[in-house]
């Protein structure tokens, strides 16, 4: 949705009566004439109840949106946020089964989320949020974000866990992400899930913020920087991760597609 004169109460209004996990807004960068194309935007996400600071798949969807507009004449386009300039970065396209349509991956340019070890003297509490096992919870740790990474045995326990939300809303911090290692088997390198009731929506489908502060773990567990990434909520997806050591950045890919248009009348 291009945000133009609307204010911070319409805009949380409308992402309020929307009641999705995440809804972005875009301005133009600079829209004067004579430049017909404009290739960075102003971006913020509202969930429900809150502004927040950082939503990968909000503007993954932002960005497939310009592309396929006809808005922008570049495969990069840069995004002006709470955390910083993010680019998104089209892949080149290729045809996608035979029938003319382009299918190509959107690189998203995230900020590297750190990570922290956290008080243990509270895993007994967490894992009872979470619905698991105090003897299954390998580590706590607690991202820059103010949300909390649990680490369980494997994947089956991040599929398997039931979260009490009223119990992880009243957590001190903002949100729970749990992960464990993947099969060895299947084609992901670790599993996720993220629970963050306090921002309207109890789990995210797929977290591109929460990515941000898992690659660092993974890649401190896993001694590399590429990974194939699944995150095991109801509806599933998949994502792929590479860390820039040395920009501090985390890169995630993932592809969009186009499910409904339409006018909203304020």
């Amino acid at each position: 949705m291009l945000e133009e004169d609307m204010d911070d109460q319409w805009l949380q209004t409308v992402a309020m009566e929307f009641n999705i996990p995440i809804t972005c807004y875009l301005t133009p960068f600079n829209s004067d004439p004579p430049h017909h194309f404009i290739n960075k935007f102003r971006l913020r996400w509202f969930s429900p109840i809150v502004e927040v600071k950082l939503c990968g798949h909000a503007t993954l969807a932002a960005a497939h949106t310009l592309f396929t507009s006809g808005l922008v004449d570049s495969d990069i386009i840069e995004f002006v946020t709470l955390s910083g300039i993010l680019t998104a970065k089209r892949s080149s396209s290729v045809p996608k089964n035979g029938k003319g349509q382009e299918s190509y991956y959107i690189e998203l340019n995230l900020p590297n989320i750190p990570i922290a070890q956290f008080n243990s003297s509270e895993a007994t509490m967490i894992s009872n949020a979470l619905g698991v096992d105090h003897a299954t919870v390998i580590d706590i740790k607690t991202t820059a974000a103010n949300d909390l990474l649990v680490v369980l045995p494997s994947a089956r326990h991040v599929v398997d866990a039931q979260p009490k939300f009223e119990t992880i809303q009243n957590c001190a911090t903002r949100g729970i992400i749990i992960t464990g290692i993947a099969p060895p088997e299947s084609e992901f390198d670790f599993y996720s899930r993220f629970f963050y009731p306090k921002l309207g929506f109890n789990e995210d489908s797929v977290c591109g913020s929460g990515h941000c502060a898992l690659a660092r773990h993974w890649c401190n567990q896993l001694g590399k920087c590429d990974f194939v990434a699944y995150s095991a909520s109801m509806r599933g997806g998949v994502v792929k991760v590479h860390v820039d050591e040395q920009e501090q950045r985390v890169l995630l890919q993932g592809k969009a597609c186009t499910v409904m248009e339409g006018t909203l009348l304020l």
